[in-house]
């Protein structure tokens, strides 16, 4: 009689339960990712903000901001000091990073979701429910944002956290700005932290293979 533990299962490729878990957390994490973000542009401004991919393009080869058709608009105050919503349209990748180079960060976000894939079948078992449901939201984040990115030349973004609170004594960040989260981002990015920080931690906890 073998004496491993449960620890060592089949890999998670063979598993239709590891399936579903994958399947219902990328499916639940980028329908919650779209309708936010559908919903947001219709209902933070006074009136519904539509994106015109062909416009989007347009403002940024002429090299006007693409945000440039959002009304102004005051923030949507959801908790005081710690969360309001306000609308951007971001050309870059996470948090606004790399504006402009749209095609770069669809074939990577294609490459990293390969990889995702390639993470959960070859190197999660089959009961390991924590990096299943990480990697889900992995891919459902990078699906939201990829969607956007394909159909608006630019990822809608709407989240603001701590506004308004900046960094003590004075201190600024390397580009000037003193808030202490200056990024307006959007669910999506929200699932990929929580996704990254679910595997950290689990990659810390897992047993040292001798």
């Amino acid at each position: 009689m073998s004496n491993e533990g449960p620890s060592v299962g089949v890999p998670a490729c063979r598993s239709v339960r590891a399936w579903i878990v994958l399947g219902l957390v990328v499916v639940l994490g980028l329908a919650s990712d779209l309708w936010t973000k559908h919903a947001a542009f219709e209902h933070v401004a006074e009136v519904p903000v539509r994106i015109d991919r062909d416009r989007v393009i347009e403002l940024f080869e002429s090299g006007r901001s693409v945000g440039a058709d959002i009304p102004l608009h005051a923030p949507r105050v959801v908790i005081p000091g710690l969360l309001e919503l306000t609308l951007v349209q971001n050309p870059g990748a996470v948090f606004g990073m790399g504006a402009g180079k749209r095609w770069i960060f669809v074939g990577f976000t294609v490459a990293a979701l390969a990889f995702g894939l390639l993470m959960f079948g070859r190197w999660t078992r089959s009961h390991e429910w924590g990096p299943h449901a990480a990697i889900g939201l992995l891919i459902a984040g990078g699906l939201g944002n990829l969607y956007d990115r394909v159909m608006y030349a630019c990822v809608r973004d709407f989240i603001h956290p701590l506004p308004g609170l900046n960094l003590p004594l004075g201190w600024s960040w390397p580009w000037g700005g003193r808030e202490v989260w200056p990024y307006v981002s959007n669910v999506a990015d929200l699932w990929l932290l929580i996704g990254i920080g679910i595997l950290l931690v689990h990659g810390m906890r897992a047993p040292k293979k001798a």
